[in-house]
């Protein structure tokens, strides 16, 4: 497996596709998935010429579980110390939910030297919890829920969330069963430890001072639909904060849509990356 070493000892798997000479695209994976959630885009972009990489979040598939330091700045160190090892630069980065708070918090402690454009997909940022500063998150009993089904039965919860996840829940609905389950299968190469405590990281972080850091031109798209990390308090709050921030809503759109609309979603990323 190609992989890195964090200066922790931490190994972070990490997959590297298409040409070497071509713009790097660095993909962050939302939670509790894995590089592979990414498949589709990786080999989309290498075909258009683009370094496409996706690696494995410290704790989640193919990277080494640790008992500590399961937390947004190691995310964002880890995510770093990728980019400096393959020496990467005129990077466009790409996070999904947990990984827009990963790419998010990356330029809060390391500016943008290496990045030319951002893209934040379904993302947690700026803040998912329900505080009296914000008072538009959700409170605290969703994410001690959360804990509780991943702890009590993590198959089963990994197999019922699929359901809004990919908005299978509405009516009308294309419900693919290889999906949910490709989900639980991701979801179950992580560990326990580091999933438990990705759940704090994903919903307690406060990015408001990283997004006042950003200097490049960001796309912001989110489903209008989205049950996991609900528009309102997310995206229409970070455009707010980016000056550089296009938003782009999907009517109707899922947090999955990178898969339930993945030829759409696509495109709009390219033509993003070649504006």
């Amino acid at each position: 497996m190609t992989t890195i070493t964090t200066k922790d000892g931490t190994r972070i798997f990490y997959k590297d596709w298409g040409p070497r000479d071509g713009q790097p695209i660095v993909f962050s994976h939302g939670w509790p998935l894995s590089a592979d959630a990414w498949d589709p885009q990786l080999l989309f972009f290498a075909n258009q010429g683009y370094r496409t990489i996706a690696h494995d979040r410290r704790s989640h598939g193919r990277s080494d579980q640790v008992w500590e330091n399961n937390n947004m700045d190691q995310y964002a160190d880890d995510l770093a110390e990728l980019i400096e090892q393959l020496d990467l630069t005129d990077v466009i980065l790409v996070g999904h939910s947990t990984g827009g708070g990963e790419v998010t918090r990356y330029i809060g402690r390391h500016g943008t030297a290496r990045v030319a454009k951002a893209v934040l997909v379904g993302a947690v940022p700026p803040l998912m919890l329900k505080t009296e500063a914000n008072p538009g998150g959700l409170p605290i009993d969703v994410f001690d829920g959360i804990r509780k089904g991943t702890f009590d039965n993590r198959p089963q919860f990994f197999k019922d969330l699929t359901l809004p996840f990919y908005g299978y829940n509405r009516e009308g609905a294309r419900v693919s069963e290889a999906v949910r389950d490709d989900f639980v299968r991701q979801g179950l190469m992580g560990g326990l430890k580091g999933e438990y405590d990705s759940i704090r990281a994903f919903s307690e972080s406060d990015f408001n001072e990283d997004l006042k850091k950003f200097d490049i031109p960001t796309l912001v798209l989110h489903g209008s639909d989205d049950q996991i990390v609900p528009i309102d308090a997310s995206a229409h709050a970070t455009v707010k904060i980016v000056k550089q921030a296009v938003l782009k809503v999907y009517d109707g759109g899922s947090h999955g849509l990178i898969v339930t609309e993945q030829d759409r979603f696509n495109n709009d990323l390219l033509d993003f990356i070649k504006s």
